[in-house]
């Protein structure tokens, strides 16, 4: 079982719409996965049509409960979250063990997924750490903009760090370029400015700009069913072809 972060300490770099499609991909390719919500805003738990959230993560966290999963297809299943994640943060201080709480929950699905892919929140919190102790590596989706790697360093810092500390395996399988516009000029100074950065970790496949996607969240479905044709889908099949090889 393969445990994915995906994570960035900024919004809007398209971070839960790639745990979305590229979850859906794995499930197309019939690889058993398991979608993990840890972001207070639940944008993952609702982009995929779960609008009214009796249990979520947070009470399998405060109570050490099993995580309360939720089928979407065959090969697709999810752990919602809720805004009761706000909280968790502070009640998550005064715990023993609080880092690998997500850890230890996980072992009892263990075996029964291929991957699992954990939606971070836009924030280097504990709730950010739990993910990273639980994972085996992680992926960096990073907008097309001149800014994207304002403060890479010290999220590239904060891994290390749980490397350190608790988890040694961690790694950074791989970053990606989104809400791409090869329109523009700067789109390839841009790219080579992260290529630069993060030399061959950064995978060959971008997400171009793409209204398909926003609207497939709207209406609670993946991209590959709302539009299948779209370059969205066209995008996140090559994104999810390259993380089957490389990951």
């Amino acid at each position: 079982m393969k445990i994915i972060a995906v994570i960035n300490h900024k919004g809007g770099t398209g971070k839960t719409t790639s745990t979305l499609n590229i979850g859906a991909g794995l499930a197309r390719a019939k690889k058993r996965t398991l979608l993990i919500d840890i972001d207070p805003q639940s944008n993952l738990t609702e982009g995929l049509g779960f609008r009214d959230v009796k249990v979520s993560i947070y009470d399998s966290i405060k109570n050490d409960t099993p995580l309360p999963i939720e089928n979407i297809s065959e090969y697709l299943d999810i752990v919602p979250s809720s805004l009761d994640l706000l909280g968790a943060e502070i009640e998550l201080v005064s715990r023993l063990g609080r880092e690998t709480i997500v850890k230890r929950l996980l072992k009892a699905v263990d075996g029964k997924y291929d991957y699992v892919l954990i939606d971070c929140a836009p924030a280097l919190g504990m709730l950010t750490v739990n993910a990273l102790v639980a994972a085996d590596t992680v992926l960096i989706p990073l907008e097309a903009e001149y800014f994207a790697y304002r403060g890479i360093d010290r999220l590239v810092s904060i891994i290390s760090d749980v490397r350190t500390h608790y988890n040694e395996n961690l790694t950074i399988g791989g970053v990606f370029i989104t809400k791409i516009n090869p329109r523009r000029v700067i789109t390839e100074q841009i790219t080579d400015s992260i290529k630069k950065y993060f030399s061959d970790k950064l995978f060959d496949t971008s997400i171009r700009v793409n209204v398909a996607l926003i609207e497939a969240q709207l209406k609670g479905v993946d991209v590959f069913e709302y539009a299948p044709l779209s370059n969205g889908a066209v995008d996140y099949e090559n994104l999810t072809e390259e993380i089957l090889v490389k990951l």
